[in-house]
């Protein structure tokens, strides 16, 4: 079975005029797009050519874990973990293997409260396997799966139980971070030359501190955004712009500009840092699985029950409802 042309490399010129247009949660999928999309650039020579031919995949399916949020009641823990729930600072109550998180907490419990740094071991090690395997499919699939859980354990609302706000009196703030600020900011005033992939001795120790540097940011994330919108008067936080042919309240380019300054960067860091990571996963991953030589799979990896899946996912996103927690 052929790609669709649809799903073909465009340019990248192309790509991010695209993306910038569809609509936004979690990095939104102008942020997650971006990320998988930065990331190929980073990886050596031995992948880049694999991963190039098919960086329009990589980035258009990076959102495909948010719309099987629509799909899957289980999807959703997959991208968080309210870490504060439990305990304080660096959490060292709550065990980092799984096996032992269950026995001290139940399955269920964690489940409530978010799984995001063991999914992504999951994940890692079934994109490992599709190295083995060198099942292209498989391959371009996980990479993009992998990408979007890697992208939200750098963001500090992702590894919050306050995560919009909700209990502060700060409804929005998740995307207003992780949507409004890069979609406004990053094509204009980032900078994504970072350098290269790099081999990860331990997956799992390097995605727990990623998510506690998550959650030390979390209350500066909230501190800020309260003090900026009690300088400012309510006409100067909002204005209305024309989004995708409407008209829509939206957090003003000088609130944003404004809170990104107070943030000293922080938006822009966590994204580099999440390009940097996804890019050393696949590589680590294609390490593990003993360097397979890519340079022989072609682009006719898709079956039709895959692309059944992609225009399934796309459906009950556009025509369902979200299943489980939103950002309240």
């Amino acid at each position: 079975m052929m790609i669709p042309k649809q799903i073909l490399l465009k340019s990248s010129l192309t790509l991010l005029l695209a993306i910038s247009q569809l609509p936004c949660f979690c990095w939104g999928f102008y942020g997650h797009q971006k990320i998988n999309y930065q990331a190929v650039f980073l990886l050596p020579p031995q992948l880049l050519s694999f991963y190039k031919k098919h960086i329009q995949f990589i980035s258009e399916h990076a959102v495909d874990p948010d719309k099987r949020r629509y799909m899957l009641t289980e999807e959703g823990p997959r991208h968080y973990i309210d870490i504060d729930r439990y305990g304080a600072y660096p959490f060292d109550s709550l065990p980092r293997r799984w096996d032992d998180a269950i026995i001290k907490y139940t399955e269920d419990t964690l489940q409530q409260h978010g799984i995001v740094p063991w999914w992504i071991q999951i994940m890692q090690a079934r994109l490992t396997n599709a190295f083995k395997e060198k099942n292209t499919a498989k391959i371009l699939k996980l990479s993009a799966d992998i990408g979007h859980y890697i992208g939200d354990a750098h963001v500090p609302l992702h590894v919050c139980s306050n995560h919009n706000g909700q209990y502060t009196g700060q409804r929005g703030i998740h995307g207003f971070w992780e949507s409004r600020v890069p979609e406004l900011l990053a094509d204009k005033e980032w900078d994504f030359f970072i350098g290269k992939a790099t081999y990860i001795k331990s997956t799992s120790d390097f995605i727990w501190k990623r998510v506690l540097e998550s959650a030390a940011a979390a209350d500066t994330v909230l501190l800020y955004e309260k003090q900026l919108s009690q300088s400012v008067e309510p006409d100067q936080k909002f204005a209305f712009e024309n989004r995708n042919g409407k008209v829509v309240r939206q957090y003003s380019t000088t609130y944003t500009t404004a809170y990104d300054r107070q943030l000293k960067g922080m938006v822009e860091r966590r994204m580099r840092q999440s390009i940097y990571a996804v890019a050393s996963f696949w590589y680590t991953a294609w390490v593990n699985a003993g360097q397979p030589d890519l340079s022989g799979l072609t682009g006719e990896a898709f079956s039709e029950a895959d692309l059944k899946e992609f225009e399934t996912l796309n459906e009950r996103w556009k025509n369902s409802d979200i299943k489980g927690r939103e950002h309240e």
